[in-house]
């Protein structure tokens, strides 16, 4: 391949998808809302005494998916609650074995969630930021250690997907998720 053929591939093939409806732009909202009020709520009015987190930051992108973008494939329920628990587990995993060298640490965790994602069909986006937050976090985000996969990761995406459920199935114009397995 040639230098013009390999830029030429960054023109793109096709035009931007059509904008949404009003409808479906108020749906998504209430959707992030709920969801992420639901796992803010626990994280700062109950957990907040403890060593426990509930809300990570890589939950904002799950939102966009579940709440914006629900017919997606990254935004099914599988490769949501896969995606962030099996990223979670790669990140703890790479910051104990190489956390004296944190720039190696963050560039492996990621890229073996992506690869691990790929490998078991749970590729979700926001699981490669789940695997470098265990990498770069907090004191308190290190020390929850394994745990970090199941609360904030695990549970919390589950209360993401509860509300997911709940609030993307009341308009008849949509439906989630596409499947489950």
């Amino acid at each position: 391949m040639n230098f013009s053929e390999y830029f030429n591939k960054m023109r793109g093939t096709t035009k931007s998808p059509p904008r949404v409806s009003l409808s479906e732009i108020l749906w998504s909202w209430i959707g992030a809302f709920l969801g992420i009020a639901a796992v803010a709520y626990i994280n700062y009015n109950i957990l907040e005494k403890t060593d426990l987190v509930m809300i990570i930051g890589s939950f904002g992108a799950s939102a966009v998916l579940i709440y914006g973008a629900i017919k997606s494939p990254l935004a099914q329920p599988r490769n949501l609650l896969g995606g962030h628990f099996f990223s979670a587990i790669i990140g703890v995993i790479s910051y104990q074995l190489l956390h004296s060298n944190m720039w190696f640490a963050s560039a492996f965790a990621v890229a073996t969630a992506i690869a691990f994602m790929h490998a078991t069909g749970t590729l979700h986006p926001p699981g490669g930021a789940t695997a470098l937050i265990a990498v770069i976090g907090s004191e308190k985000i290190h020390n929850l250690g394994f745990l970090y996969a199941i609360i904030p990761a695990g549970t919390g995406a589950l209360i993401m997907l509860i509300v997911a459920l709940l609030v993307n199935n009341i308009p008849k114009t949509r439906r989630y998720p596409e499947y489950w397995l």
